[in-house]
């Protein structure tokens, strides 16, 4: 303890050098300093972890998106290659014809994504198409992809050619097409798939890429056949001029890089992806104002923390000295609370062993005090009185008045009982429920009864009513019992207890309203 005390006063005199100050000073520099500078590697790298999660998921769905472009255009090609098969190996006749327009009206009600399928002969005249009758005159010579197949004898592969709008229906369409070849090799015609545009707008809007982020499918030449969200004025425009297509694209069929878009100047961090066997590419973004926006908000709110740290930090510094000057004071301060702790507690210790309602003594400080008062009268060989009080008829009286007049009703009662402690030593209690007892020190049974007697008398001069009671007023009911401790004797605090309880019983059997002293003759009415 002496080695406690020692350590206790050297650091209060070293807090008392001068040099303490100007050591707090550099101390809350250095914490100002080291605090916006780990902050500060905190956002930055909290800013690199938004935008390397925003490239996973931008190269992500682009990689999704390329594989659905594909399958798309995969299921449309077969379906073509079959068409082209049997247009080249079956004929024309018109008997095939017919069959061929029922199977090609089958394969456009089973996939989705195809709007419908064609075929021309050498001149552009439609042949055969999935929507039934050809309309009179029907010519398609025009067409980019009749063009090119036209002009590309050496091309077998599947050509996508630019966005137009349907000759038949008016919507928008992406055309894939193959050449049709007589037996010799020569151009014959072409057979024509066309895919719904509606159908990768209705696709496309189900992703979520904020509110600035964009969806595209395009041309290798930069010529945009979808976007999302959706602007009709753009399809068929060229984003040719962007670094996608200028720089990245040339060199490799997939990429990400954070750039301004060529249609609005949003700085976006975009992700492309060739899509593999067709002259396509996707590209996904998502504006980098949508990306660090969560980022933002959270480098606000830390910017406002630290700055209100390091502001607390300074006022700590310029009064430091002063708390360590009004140290002596506090510590006085301490002791005083200390103090009034202690006298707290006790008045807590003091209320566990007092009754809530009644403000009396509660059953465990009467049994503490019963055994010390006995201990005490068998060391002094002078009498202990016991005397248990009993309202009388309460249950009536709380199911008539209630509970809270039942309350007051012992209220009143325990004031009367208190009034019986005559002396410091004299102690009122409340035994339980309606139950009262008054523990008298030095008391013979004469003095006993005559206290009991006065307490009964008290509340019968207050004549408050009872209709549940024969008398018609509250009354109580009072079993006294007096002894004379023996040092041997274990069992005298249980005797005198019982003692009374059975002169308060014999009191309430014999008519209530009365004090019964404990003798042999009450164990004769009660037996």
């Amino acid at each position: 303890m002496s080695t406690s005390t020692e350590a206790g006063s050297s650091f209060r005199r070293w807090l008392r050098r001068p040099a303490i100050v100007p050591l707090a000073r550099i101390f809350v520099v250095l914490v100002c300093v080291s605090l916006v500078a780990t902050d500060g590697w905190l956002i930055l790298k909290a800013r690199e972890v938004q935008l390397r999660e925003a490239e996973i998921e931008t190269s992500n769905l682009a990689s999704a998106l390329a594989r659905q472009a594909s399958d798309s255009l995969k299921k449309a090609d077969t379906v073509l290659l079959d068409l082209v098969e049997r247009l080249q190996v079956d004929g024309m006749s018109p008997q095939q014809l017919q069959r061929l327009q029922g199977l090609m009206r089958q394969h456009v009600y089973e996939q989705a994504e195809l709007h419908g399928l064609f075929a021309y002969d050498r001149n552009g005249n439609w042949v055969v198409n999935s929507f039934g009758e050809v309309p009179p005159g029907a010519n398609n010579s025009d067409r980019e992809y009749f063009v090119f197949h036209r002009q590309h004898p050496d091309d077998h592969d599947a050509h996508v050619g630019l966005p137009v709008r349907s000759r038949t229906t008016g919507e928008w369409i992406i055309p894939l097409s193959r050449r049709l070849e007589d037996a010799q090799g020569n151009f014959a015609g072409v057979a024509l798939a066309t895919v719904s545009i509606d159908y990768f707008r209705q696709f496309y809007a189900t992703f979520d890429v904020r509110e600035h982020g964009a969806i595209n499918l395009a041309l290798n030449d930069g010529t945009l056949l979808v976007r999302s969200p959706f602007r009709e004025d753009l399809i068929g425009s060229s984003i040719a001029r962007g670094k996608i297509f200028t720089h990245l694209l040339p060199h490799s069929p997939t990429g990400t890089a954070l750039l301004p878009s060529v249609i609005d100047g949003v700085e976006r961090l975009f992700s492309y992806r060739q899509i593999q066997g067709y002259p396509l590419v996707v590209i996904t973004a998502l504006a980098e104002e949508d990306i660090l926006a969560d980022w933002r908000a959270d480098t606000h709110r830390q910017l406002f923390v630290v700055s209100l740290l390091a502001l607390l930090l300074a006022l700590f510094g310029f009064y430091l000295l002063r708390l360590i000057k009004e140290g002596q004071r506090i510590e006085v301060e301490l002791v005083a609370t200390r103090d009034a702790l202690r006298s707290f507690n006790k008045r807590l210790e003091q209320q566990a062993l007092e009754d809530e309602l009644t403000r009396l003594a509660n059953r465990r400080r009467f049994m503490h005090a019963l055994q010390d008062e006995h201990s005490r009268a068998a060391r002094s060989r002078k009498p202990l009185a016991l005397v248990m009080f009993d309202v009388d008829y309460f249950k009536q009286y709380n199911d008539i008045y209630g509970h809270s007049a039942g309350d007051e009703c012992l209220r009143t009662v325990a004031d009367l009982i208190r009034g019986g402690q005559k002396r410091p030593a004299d102690l009122a209690a409340r035994y339980g429920g309606e139950e009262f007892c008054l523990l008298l020190p030095e008391t013979d049974a004469q003095g006993a009864l005559l206290v009991a007697e006065q307490i009964r008398m008290a509340l019968e001069d207050l004549a408050l009513p009872h209709a549940g009671s024969p008398g018609r007023r509250l009354s109580l009911s009072a079993g006294v019992n007096v002894c004379l401790p023996q040092p041997t004797l274990a069992s005298g605090i249980e005797s005198l207890v019982q003692g009374a309880d059975k002169a308060l019983y014999a009191a309430k059997a014999s008519g209530r309203d009365r004090v019964v002293l404990y003798d042999g003759k009450v164990d004769e009415l009660i037996g």
